[in-house]
C-alpha cells in the first residue's frame, strides 16, 4: 500500500516507549512480500486482467462483511447489488470482484447507501480495512458521508479506468509473492493453466483443493456431485473403490496445477477411522438414499480422516475450518444465494473431533494440519494445547469474525502462552476482494508489531527476538507451513 491513512501510528500503543518499539518492529515487516496462501480470489481476475467494473461492484457488493452490517441496519440486499435468484444475473458478488463488465447502473446509488450508513461501521474491522484500501490504493482520505459519496465514487471510478489499476499491475504493486485461490473439486482450473504458461505474467497463482462438494455426505447434492466426479475421471464412482480412486486423481490434478494445500469446511471437525467394509456400506447407503442423517455425518467424518491419509502420501497441507452454520437466514438464501453475511459460529469440540485423526497422523512428519476457528475461546481451550503437543498441528490465523485488531491480539497471546509462536501457521488473509489483500496484511502486521512491542517493554522478549517473531508470523511461517 502507498499510504496507511491519516495516522502513521495506526493500531500502535499510545505510550511513548512501546510506540517507539512498535515502530521499529513494524519497520522490519512493512515491506515484506505478501504470501496470500488462503484466499477466495479467482485466478480469472488475473488471467483476464480487465479493468474492475466500478467502485460498488468491486468494494461493496462482494463483501459479505459489509453486507452483514448493512442488512442489520435495515438495508435490503437488493439495494446493494445482489440480484435475486432467477434474475438476469442472480449474484454479481464473487470472489475478487467481477472484471470486464460495465459498472451496474445502480453502482453510484449503492455507494451512496454505503456512505449514508457509514456510522454503523464505527469500531468494526470492515471500516478499518476499507479505509486502508481507500487511502492506500485510491488516495481517498475524506470521511465517507452522504456529502462525500459522489466525490469519492468519482475518484475511485477514475482510478479504476487507468491501466495501473488493472489486476496484474496491482499484483505487482501489492508486493504479492504467491496467491493461492480456492477451487472446488471438478473446477476446470483453466485460468491457472493460462497464467502459468503466460510469459508476460511473472506472478505465482496456485489453486487450493476445496472438495466439500464431493466429501460432505450431508449435502443434498452429494450423490450427483460424486457422479460428476466419476464422469470427469472416467471411473465408476457408484462404488467405494472407484470413488476413492477418483478423489486421489482429483488431488493429483490440482497438484499438477501447483496446489500445495487442500481446504475443508465441514460443519463439525469430527473424524473417524472406519473399516473398509463399514465405509463401503455407508457410502452405498448414502448414494442409494437409505442413509440416516447420522450415517451421513459418520461418512463425512471418515472422509476427513481419509484426506489426512492422502495428505501423507501426496504432501498437500490439510486446512480445516469448522464450526460455522451457513445460510442461517433461509428466506434470504432462497432470494440471494450464499455469501450474504448470514453464516454464524456454532460451538464444536476440536479436542474430541480431531482425536482419531491426530492419534494416527499428528506425529507423522509427512503431515501438516492447519486448523482455523471462529471461536476465540477454542484457541486457549483446545487448539493451542493440542498444538503444543502434536508436531503436525498448526494454529491457523484468527479467521472471519476474529480477524479484527483486538481479537488478533488475544489470539496471539493465547497461542504464544500455551504453545509458542512457532506453532502458528502465520497470517493468511482469507480475502474475497482482490483489493482487500494488502489492507488485511497491513492490519495484521501492525497488530503483531504492537503486541510484540508490549512483550519487549515488559522484558519478556528482546527487541531482536520480537522482530524475528514478527517476520516469522508475517512471512516465514506461512512460507514454511505451506511449502511456498
Amino acid at each position: 500500500m502507498d499510504a496507511t491513512g491519516p495516522n502513521a501510528d495506526l493500531l500502535f500503543p499510545s505510550d511513548a516507549h512501546s510506540l517507539s518499539l512498535a515502530r521499529e518492529i513494524y519497520g522490519n515487516l512493512a515491506s515484506l512480500p505478501i504470501l496470500s496462501a488462503h484466499t477466495h480470489v479467482e485466478a480469472a481476475v488475473l488471467e483476464r486482467n480487465e479493468p474492475f467494473a466500478g467502485p460498488a461492484d468491486l468494494l461493496v457488493t462482494p463483501d459479505h462483511y459489509l453486507l452483514r452490517v448493512l442488512h442489520a441496519s435495515g438495508v435490503d440486499l437488493s439495494s446493494l447489488g445482489r440480484r435475486e435468484r432467477g434474475g438476469e444475473r442472480e449474484d454479481r458478488a464473487h470472489a475478487g470482484g467481477r472484471t470486464g463488465e460495465p459498472a451496474e447502473s445502480g453502482g453510484r446509488e449503492i455507494w451512496r447507501v454505503l456512505c449514508r450508513n457509514w456510522p454503523v461501521f464505527r469500531g468494526t474491522n470492515s471500516r478499518l480495512w476499507l479505509e486502508l484500501e481507500l487511502a492506500g490504493l485510491f488516495g481517498v482520505t475524506d470521511p465517507l458521508t452522504e456529502a462525500t459519496a459522489d466525490s469519492t465514487y468519482d475518484r475511485i471510478a477514475s482510478a479504476l479506468a487507468e491501466d495501473d489499476y488493472r489486476p496484474r499491475a496491482l499484483y505487482e504493486r501489492f508486493g504479492i509473492e504467491v496467491l493461492a485461490t480456492t477451487d472446488g473439486a471438478l473446477d476446470a482450473l483453466t485460468s491457472h493453466g493460462t497464467l502459468a504458461a503466460d510469459p508476460h505474467f511473472e506472478g505465482r497463482v496456485i489453486p487450493t483443493f476445496r472438495p466439500d462438494n464431493v466429501l460432505d455426505a450431508t449435502r443434498d447434492d452429494f450423490a450427483s456431485n460424486v457422479a460428476d466426479l466419476g464422469r470427469h475421471h472416467d471411473l465408476d464412482t457408484d462404488g467405494w473403490q472407484g470413488y476413492c480412486e477418483a478423489i486421489r486423481m482429483e488431488r493429483e490434478r490440482f497438484i499438477a496445477h501447483g496446489a500445495v494445500a487442500s481446504d475443508h469446511g465441514p460443519g463439525l471437525p469430527d473424524t473417524i477411522d472406519l473399516s473398509e467394509h463399514e465405509a463401503e456400506r455407508l457410502f452405498a447407503d448414502v448414494l442409494g438414499g437409505s442413509a440416516t442423517e447420522a450415517d451421513r455425518t459418520k461418512l463425512t467424518a471418515h472422509l476427513l480422516f481419509k484426506m489426512a491419509e492422502l495428505s501423507c502420501d501426496d504432501g498437500l497441507v490439510m486446512q480445516l475450518h469448522a464450526g460455522v452454520l451457513r445460510d442461517h437466514d433461509g428466506a434470504a438464501h432462497a432470494r440471494f444465494g450464499s455469501d450474504i453475511g448470514a453464516d454464524f459460529p456454532v460451538g464444536v469440540s476440536f479436542t474430541r473431533g480431531l482425536r482419531p485423526l491426530l492419534e494416527r497422523f499428528g506425529s507423522d512428519p509427512r503431515f501438516t494440519l492447519v486448523v482455523y476457528s471462529v471461536d476465540e475461546t477454542a484457541f486457549a481451550r483446545e487448539l493451542a494445547p493440542m498444538a503444543s503437543y502434536y508436531p503436525a498441528l498448526r494454529l491457523g490465523a484468527p479467521w472471519w469474525y476474529l480477524d479484527a485488531p483486538d481479537a488478533i491480539t488475544r489470539a496471539l497471546s493465547q497461542m504464544a502462552e500455551v504453545a509458542g509462536f512457532s506453532r502458528a501457521a502465520g497470517f493468511v488473509d482469507d480475502a474475497r476482494s482482490f483489493c482487500s489483500i494488502p489492507a488485511r496484511h497491513e492490519v495484521a502486521r501492525r497488530v503483531t508489531a504492537a503486541f510484540l512491542a508490549r512483550l519487549v517493554a515488559e522484558h519478556r522478549l528482546s527487541l531482536q527476538e520480537a522482530t524475528d517473531t514478527g517476520v516469522d508470523l508475517s512471512y516465514l511461517l506461512p512460507k514454511s507451513t505451506f511449502g511456498l
